[in-house]
């Protein structure tokens, strides 16, 4: 297949233009080319900024057979994609933030039907870059799920809701921070030690861009490990692992975690019922944890060898 891919160089889209090279489809990565990549002769490459309309020029007089769009934050980039790029099936990264504030122990896609839900044309805030808009990151994947139900058939279209995604190649360090601060004796403020909560891993979350598009199915769907961990189940094995406690002190730095404050646990009956099947999370987190521990351990090792 004929596939586009906006975004797919960093994290997890490193995984899924990977899987998608070695299943022989033909792929193009469309980026603003900041970032380098690893993928040399086998993938085409365009430049482009998914916020400059000006740029989808580059996609003239091309046909893909499915975009898969990373870079999708708010309505008006689901409409410059729509408009202005020739394909048969978009497949967008979406996030379980669009359930808001719900909670429980099984969280459908139902929970959040953007077709029940009000569509406003605008650009996504990125407050960390100094960028104005109209919708934070959350509300934003709300009204790209909006505009992608409005603009294109039932059927066309796949938006992924992945939760969190934790693994070697995650740069926002938030697993990593119960590491360090546990082994290097910094306090943590953590207000939901024994939440049950949801996570994905990278690999299935990388491996199911490439699937869906040898599946029918359609619209929103939850992409995660099966059931919960716990901030106490990370504690205890690194606990057990190199002896070290946490120190849990409401003055201490806020705990990346701490925006789950009750049980948040998705469902993913859904893409089972159409043959996909996750992780656990035991079957990866352990192994996780380990490496970041080793990493540690290493950065200690090198800065002891750089200050003889």
């Amino acid at each position: 297949m004929k596939i586009l891919c906006l975004g797919g160089t960093r994290f997890f889209g490193i995984g899924t233009v990977k899987k998608l090279i070695a299943e022989g489809h033909d792929v193009t990565i469309a980026t603003r080319g900041l970032t380098p990549d690893t993928f040399g002769d086998a993938v085409k490459r365009l430049k482009f900024d998914h916020r400059a309309e000006e740029s989808f020029c580059a996609f003239e007089s091309r046909h893909y057979d499915a975009v898969i769009d990373k870079l999708a934050y708010a309505s008006n980039d689901v409409k410059r994609a729509v408009w202005h790029i020739s394909f048969g099936r978009y497949i967008m990264m979406s996030t379980c933030g669009v359930y808001k504030d719900l909670s429980g122990l099984s969280i459908k896609e139902e929970g959040f039907e953007a077709s029940r839900y009000s569509l406003k044309w605008g650009e996504r805030r990125w407050e960390s870059c100094g960028v104005d808009g109209d919708f934070d990151y959350d509300e934003g994947k709300r009204q790209a799920e909006c505009a992608a139900g409005i603009l294109l058939r039932p059927e066309q279209y796949v938006t992924v809701r992945c939760p969190i995604v934790m693994g070697r190649n995650d740069y926002t360090g938030r697993l990593r921070f119960y590491v360090e601060h546990t082994l290097s004796g910094k306090p943590m403020n953590i207000t939901n030690l024994h939440a049950k909560v949801t996570y994905a891993y990278e690999d299935d979350a990388a491996d199911f861009f490439v699937d869906v598009l040898k599946s029918d199915i359609s619209g929103p769907v939850n992409v995660c490990s099966e059931g919960y961990l716990t901030v106490a189940e990370i504690l205890d094995y690194i606990a057990k692992k190199t002896g070290a406690e946490a120190i849990i002190d409401e003055n201490g730095d806020p705990a990346p975690y701490n925006c789950f404050p009750e049980d948040t646990v998705y469902s993913t009956d859904k893409a089972r019922s159409f043959g996909f099947r996750f992780s656990s999370h035991y079957d990866w987190i352990y192994d996780l944890i380990d490496y970041y521990i080793a990493e540690y351990k290493n950065k200690l090792c090198d800065g002891g060898r750089s200050s003889n």
